[in-house]
């Protein structure tokens, strides 16, 4: 499989046509081998508008919607970013020129995609997704979907920081951006998306009789 024709096509496709106009954004996409992002036996399904199974359940996000999240948070070379559930997003945000880093809860995404990671010169933290890693950043984003505001992650961002995230309750989610300004955080809903949601970060659900 020609896997960079695939790409080009995943890229006019599914990106350009969704209004994602950030040429360099267009180029990262362009440049980061997404197929090395899945088991060799799925790499096939790479660029097919699915959302295949990275390792242990996580997967990636579709091209289109991960475009618009990325385009939304506006992200410049030299900040810092951090990836949860999110190692393909780490990867464009490195080749935009971001300090990047990707965090799992499962080290079995960073078997398959550890490779990849450390030749993208993103570095990678295991821990829950609910604790992110240390330290301060002007850009996060998740491909997966959460329940509801994800008042952890907001805590770590820099004054002017952006998070994009997938806000989902039911069968349709919104994209949802958030900026941290001096006075608080702000809330903007972006687009509708249905991504897996982060069975960690879910409700545990009570039972009463």
């Amino acid at each position: 499989m020609d896997f960079a024709a695939a790409r080009k096509v995943m890229v006019d496709s599914q990106v350009r046509v969704n209004d994602v106009t950030d040429r360099a954004l267009q180029a990262a996409l362009l440049a980061v081998p997404r197929e090395r992002f899945l088991p060799a036996e799925r790499a096939y399904s790479a660029y097919a508008e699915i959302e295949p199974e990275i390792a242990g359940g996580r997967r990636l996000m579709l091209a289109r919607d991960l475009s618009k999240l990325l385009m939304a948070v506006d992200a410049k070379p030299g900040e810092t970013a951090l990836a949860l559930a999110a190692p393909y997003a780490a990867a464009v945000l490195a080749r935009l020129g971001l300090d990047s880093t990707a965090q799992e809860s499962d080290d079995a995404v960073f078997g398959v995609v550890g490779e990849v990671l450390a030749e993208e010169g993103v570095r990678t933290v295991t821990a829950p997704l609910n604790t992110p890693a240390d330290g301060a950043y002007d850009v996060i984003v998740c491909e997966g979907a959460v329940p509801g505001r994800p008042d952890a992650w907001l805590k770590v961002l820099n004054v002017g920081g952006r998070l994009a995230v997938v806000e989902r309750t039911g069968p349709v989610g919104k994209a949802v951006l958030y900026v941290r300004g001096e006075q608080g955080v702000s809330r903007r809903e972006l687009f509708n998306a249905s991504p897996p949601m982060l069975a960690e970060l879910s409700p545990i659900p009570i039972f009463a009789l």
